[in-house]
């Protein structure tokens, strides 16, 4: 039976990258060349670009034209070269055709913001490619930035155009093997059978080799699928999967017939000089680069010219809007760099006070909804009885000896009746009272949502930090429509906000839910009055 699984072989274009692609025309020749002796399917000798950006003079794998390329063909080999092509950095009308003596096929990335908004001139393009004679590798950046829905979408295009391949990207080296499999699944069962599955991934939770065994796994040797790899996992921070990896693997576990040493002997050819120059692989940076789906520049600017902390890289990082972090804009994080330190406190002694100041009390939070005020008779009772340690959220009430203020326009409005309790507060509020406990802001808040600044939410990652063991809650009601009074008094705004409630409502379930799961073992968390997230406690 013929084997299923391809390797192609990427360190000339995407290991390249770290060195801005100057590689020398010796070490494209004799790399291509011995990649393929070592019986590696398909190598990737570089990129494609517009000439009208990109002079190419040699000693680069930035290629403006496939005719550059055919002096580091092997055409007696096995092996099939290809180069990529980044959609929008191509003019393929000057594509020349196919002619057997450059390269076979060619890679057209695009991203999900491209296929939104330019899907006809993108599929006028890849027909272009395979009207010329080539085989066709279609790679959708970052599949991860894709719902199920609009990945089947992506699909029924791709069934259309009928390419030779269609690639899982993981570009900022973000998943996990629920992912793998979720979209593997989705595509294997959506897609043409004699399309293959082309899977590229980077190493930045150190799981690239441990996913592209997930990948063969699923493709149970039926579906033809296509390993992205780069020697000595050669790339940008955490850098590629690595070729002699994913060869021994498939050299011992499933009886390939790729030349192991001859992979080895390449690394320490060509790969070795530049490892010394260059560094890549895992670092905890590359992780937040993973976490936070960013672009490895945005990491290798902030570790090279602030040479910030790991968690102050993390936080920077959070700050930088979702669809930006994608690219990188040197000027932009040198603004949130500068905002970030203007609100960055270190806060261990206020964590200290409050730890002995609640010791082993049970704390009830005063979340200012609605039922405060339908329930006083309980919560009045339930206060008396059990003599909890009372904080309330952004409002004062009389049974709070402590207030938390998350909102700088409610620790404003409340100056005066503020002298008359403790008041801990976000190192994004400029403090008036030398009294104030203040904590650190970035430490309580997850910008993965929309609405990461919602007091409660943070005064329950405050209580985290702290080692609180038991946590009960009123007042926490969740939003109703603007016929409802979601608050406990008229100061606040009942109908602000009104018509994003339901997206409001559904984040706080959700930061909700993450905090419960987290805290279920090592904390007891009740509700006193009615939720609408109350569900997530049964």
């Amino acid at each position: 039976m013929e084997n299923n699984v391809c390797v192609l072989d990427c360190t000339l274009r995407d290991g390249g990258r770290i060195i801005d692609c100057a590689f020398s025309d010796s070490e494209i020749k004799n790399v291509a060349y011995r990649l393929a002796d070592a019986r590696i399917n398909i190598v990737e000798v570089g990129f494609l670009r517009d000439w009208r950006k990109v002079n190419y003079s040699g000693n680069s794998t930035f290629f403006t034209d496939v005719d550059q390329i055919k002096p580091f063909i092997n055409r007696s080999a096995a092996c099939s070269y290809v180069a990529f092509v980044d959609y929008g950095m191509f003019d393929f009308d000057t594509l020349k055709p196919y002619d057997g003596e450059s390269i076979d096929g060619i890679r057209v990335g695009f991203t999900k913001k491209d296929f939104n908004n330019s899907l006809e001139d993108i599929e006028r393009c890849l027909n272009i490619v395979k009207n010329c004679g080539y085989r066709l590798f279609i790679q959708g950046v970052n599949s991860l930035s894709y719902s199920d829905k609009e990945m089947l979408e992506l699909v029924d295009v791709v069934n259309r155009i009928h390419p030779y391949s269609f690639g899982i990207v993981d570009t900022y080296g973000a998943m996990y093997s629920d992912d793998v499999d979720r979209i593997y699944a989705l595509i294997d069962n959506n897609m043409a059978k004699d399309i293959c599955i082309d899977f590229h991934s980077h190493n930045n939770y150190q799981l690239s080799f441990s996913l592209a065994q997930e990948i063969i796994k699923q493709s149970r040797g039926v579906r033809k699928v296509i390993i992205d790899a780069t020697l000595n996992g050669m790339g940008k921070a955490a850098g590629n999967l690595n070729t002699e990896l994913i060869v021994d693997y498939l050299v011992r576990k499933l009886n390939y017939n790729y030349d192991f040493d001859a992979i080895l002997d390449i690394i320490d050819d060509y790969i070795y000089p530049y490892k010394k120059e260059n560094d890549w692989g895992y670092s905890v940076p590359a992780l937040m680069a993973g976490i936070y789906q960013a672009h490895p520049n945005n990491i290798l600017y902030l570790t090279n010219k602030f040479r910030m902390q790991t968690k102050d890289i993390k936080n920077v990082l959070s700050m930088i809007d979702s669809e930006k972090r994608t690219r990188y804009d040197y000027a932009n994080i040198e603004n949130l760099y500068r905002e970030y330190n203007a609100s960055k406190i270190d806060d261990s002694e206020a964590i200290l006070y409050l730890r002995n100041e609640i010791r082993n009390r049970e704390v009830l939070l005063l979340v200012p909804g609605n039922s405060l005020k339908e329930h006083k008779k309980e919560i009045v009772s339930y206060i008396e009885e059990n003599k909890p340690f009372c904080i309330s959220v952004n409002w004062i009430s009389e049974y709070s000896k402590y207030v938390f203020w998350g909102n700088s326009k409610r620790y404003a409005m409340f100056k005066e009746k503020r002298k008359d309790v403790r008041n801990i507060i976000t190192s994004n509020i400029e403090p008036d009272n030398g009294d104030d406990v203040w904590v650190n802001y970035y430490s309580l808040i997850d910008r993965e949502y929309k609405n990461f600044e919602n007091s409660t939410i943070m005064v329950l990652n405050l209580l985290k930090r702290i080692g609180v063991e038991a946590v009960t809650i009123a007042g926490f009601d969740g939003f109703v429509g603007t016929s409802g009074n979601n608050y406990v008094d008229e100061s606040f705004q009942n109908s602000r906000h009104s018509d994003d409630f339901e997206e409001l409502n559904a984040e706080l379930h959700d930061m909700f839910e993450k905090y419960y799961e987290a805290m279920k073992s090592s904390c007891k968390i009740s509700m006193l009055t009615p939720s609408l997230y109350s569900d997530i406690l049964k």
